[in-house]
């Protein structure tokens, strides 16, 4: 992570490789990827294709959750580290091969500034925010209030803080404690060890999503009808639409 870079690369290794080690240690990240399918194909009956963007699409967990309900959707899915994409291209190939999906492996701020004004229904994003430096973050929120269409929704289902830390920081302890459970008597030590590098990685200051101030950056970006919906301990599914 550097200031070239921010945004976590570390999904270029092990982590990237197992992914879906995830809903072991943490079942509350795959609940957050099905509640943002539920909640795209809820937005709307519309009888032409949403336009959706995807941000960090990773291995495709979450957007197999949004192409599996009943709306008529175009996906265009973005993460610029191959190692999950990679496996997001074999694992949805179906919905590729029907023009459906297509993939962008360029990093978030990047591929929205290639994006045309009022133009995208949807942006929907899940355990991907939080990566970001907290300036890169600010800098994609208003990229994501400008490519939306007016009225078109901000659907994040993401790790964001607690605004009691001390309540924040339990929570904290009781995640890092299930990683030792789930992957110590695996003896998996590698994998170990990169989500606790990871994890102090989401905690640090120039990282951490807290609620109170992500809510905030979206009001002063211009969105409305903002929403905490289905928190989980740490996590919380969030909307909001553009005016």
């Amino acid at each position: 992570m550097t200031k070239a870079t921010p945004f976590d690369a570390m999904f270029s290794s092990v982590i990237g490789k197992e992914y879906d080690m995830l809903h072991l240690i943490c079942p509350a990240a795959t609940e957050m990827s099905r509640l943002v399918g539920i909640t795209v194909n809820d937005y709307s009956s519309a009888s032409k294709p949403l336009q959706v963007v995807e941000l960090g699409g990773g291995t495709g967990i979450t957007t197999l959750a949004m192409l599996s309900g009943k709306s008529l959707l175009q996906i265009l899915s973005i993460d610029n580290e191959p190692t999950m994409q990679d496996q997001a291209k074999v694992y949805l190939k179906k919905w590729v091969d029907e023009d459906v999906l297509s993939f962008c492996g360029e990093d978030a701020l990047t591929a929205l500034k290639n994006l045309a004004d009022d133009s995208v229904d949807i942006i929907a994003s899940a355990y991907t925010i939080h990566n970001f430096l907290n300036s890169y973050r600010e800098q994609v929120i208003q990229e994501i209030f400008r490519v939306l269409k007016p009225s078109g929704q901000f659907i994040n289902g993401d790790r964001y803080a607690l605004n009691d830390i001390r309540q924040h920081t339990r929570l904290i302890q009781k995640e890092l404690s299930q990683y030792f459970k789930v992957l110590s008597p695996m003896g998996r030590n590698d994998l170990l060890e990169q989500w606790i590098v990871h994890l102090f990685n989401d905690e640090s200051e120039d990282h951490i999503m807290r609620e109170s101030a992500a809510l905030q950056q979206m009001q002063t970006a211009g969105f409305i009808h903002i929403n905490v919906n289905n928190r989980i301990e740490g996590n919380a599914l969030i909307t909001a639409i553009k005016p």
